[in-house]
């Protein structure tokens, strides 16, 4: 399989998207940008909206790069979509914040520790519904132009970049 030089990793918080994202970015030799890095400014402050929009469509105005996160990117020539139960997602993102509790993640802006509240929890159980159907729709309209991998579970992920 040849993936493109603009690759868009969606998928709900948990599901493998930045671990597979920065994967991919060290298989192919391409930069690696979390949109979280883009949203988030020291101390979980949020960016304002247009400066994160401005500063994501320079970013992507690269010729070559792997995204990580929910962003409707219409540069990307290929999008993966991680399709995985909130159940996984969930254990995962515990097992994120016992790993990096009181850290900054790599795929974090510096000075935002691991963390975990209730609205984010509420965030990765209500994803599915919420998102997932959008996402789903946004593929369908876009496969006869963009490569789009849809991975279904975990093993599916692991599975696709063994392949590679």
């Amino acid at each position: 399989m040849n993936l493109s030089n603009r690759i868009l990793v969606m998928g709900s918080s948990g599901s493998g998207k930045s671990t597979l994202a920065r994967q991919l970015g060290e298989h192919l030799n391409l930069p690696v940008m979390h949109v979280d890095t883009f949203i988030w400014q020291p101390g979980w402050v949020l960016t304002p909206k247009d400066e994160r929009e401005q500063a994501i469509a320079a970013a992507t105005a690269q010729p070559a790069w792997v995204f990580d996160g929910n962003k409707w990117l219409t540069q990307a020539d290929t999008v993966i979509f991680i399709d995985i139960n909130r159940f996984v997602c969930l254990w995962r993102v515990f097992k994120r914040w016992a790993k990096y509790y009181g850290q900054t993640r790599p795929d974090l802006t510096e000075g935002c520790p691991e963390k975990i509240d209730l609205e984010f929890l509420v965030y990765i159980w209500t994803w599915q519904h919420r998102k997932r159907r959008k996402i789903l729709a946004w593929l369908a309209e876009i496969e006869l132009s963009k490569q789009v991998i849809h991975l279904k579970g975990h093993k599916a992920a692991s599975k696709f970049l063994h392949n590679l």
